[in-house]
């Protein structure tokens, strides 16, 4: 059986470029076997201060790593940025990684697509369009001449001359057993947040094979109280329970939200802030048996160097 591959998250809503472009080429050299980058126009709150757009700052990372795997989840294609131009970027950033970039996609949040003054539709409608904006991709990825003439997009003599000998490697994103069936019938493999199971059974039973990727939150500090304080102040969104993580339209709105949130709610959430060791090891060991085989660990706050050594000393080699 292949190993778990371990990653570690470049948190776009906390950290500047050139600051993600470091923090990238230290967990190359820590031995992550992968990083994923996330695709916001907005932080979730305030609080995290920052939001750089994706693709310049892959191509800053390009330039600075030299082996490890680089993705960006997720991507949203289907509002805020028009297909044709997430194929263009992704084209020419597939370009620079060689066989290292993997591009994520999914149906995306209201908090960055509504920007442009578009509609946010149900979850069905978006499905729809991801579907639609995945064929005009592909086809633009051919580097052949492409109309297209569809429900949710228009495409004219469109022609990629910056272009991958082969398709991208493309996953998606799936938080319930519908989208994880079309995953399985759409994209090489399946992306999620948190260990849970139900996606993963999902995909499979539909007959998805391929990779399957989750992300793990948490705050690495010197006592479990000073994570939880980095946790409560830096990611209240992630103990935003439900479905709002996806309707909600600013991060004003999420900071009303995260009213609602106790401390105490932060580990109910799966949020790991001991600085034990172990509990770190079995966190992602829980992902591995709910079937994930690309874990990866997102450190949250400013200690970026701090977890980062922690998990090379005392997380890593626990699967080499």
């Amino acid at each position: 059986m292949p190993r778990t591959r371990i990653g570690y998250t470049l948190s776009s809503e906390e950290h500047g470029p050139q600051r993600l472009v470091e923090i990238a080429e230290r967990a190359e050299d820590a031995g992550f076997d992968f990083l994923s980058i996330s695709d916001h126009f907005h932080p979730w709150v305030s609080a995290q201060g920052e939001s750089p757009f994706v693709w310049s700052t892959l191509g800053a990372i390009a330039n600075a790593t030299d082996e490890i795997e680089v993705g960006v989840g997720v991507t949203c294609p289907t509002i805020r940025i028009h297909p044709v131009n997430v194929a263009h970027a992704v084209a020419t950033v597939d370009e620079l990684f060689g066989d290292r970039f993997t591009f994520g996609v999914g149906t995306g949040e209201n908090l960055n697509e509504h920007v442009t003054g578009e509609r946010w539709p149900e979850h069905d409608v978006r499905l729809e369009m991801l579907d639609e904006a995945m064929d005009v991709m592909r086809k633009l990825w051919t580097g052949q001449t492409t109309s297209h003439h569809g429900k949710h997009y228009t495409v004219e003599n469109a022609r990629l001359y910056t272009c991958p000998d082969e398709q991208p490697t493309t996953i998606a994103s799936a938080f319930g057993p519908q989208t994880a069936e079309w995953v399985a019938d759409n994209a090489d493999g399946l992306w999620c947040s948190g260990p849970k199971g139900e996606p993963v059974e999902a995909y499979e039973d539909a007959g998805g094979d391929g990779p399957k990727y989750t992300q793990l939150h948490g705050c690495y500090a010197d006592s479990e109280e000073e994570a939880v304080e980095t946790v409560y102040e830096k990611w209240p969104n992630g103990s935003i329970p439900g479905e709002l993580g996806q309707e909600l339209p600013t991060p004003a709105h999420f900071e009303q939200a995260a009213q609602m949130v106790e401390k105490e709610d932060i580990a109910e959430a799966g949020t790991t802030t001991s600085p034990d060791p172990q509990d770190h090891i079995d966190s992602l060991e829980q992902a591995v048996d709910a079937g994930y085989d690309h874990v990866y660990f997102h450190q949250i706050g400013d200690e970026q160097e701090k977890a980062i050594e922690f998990y090379e000393e005392e997380v890593l080699p626990s699967f080499r």
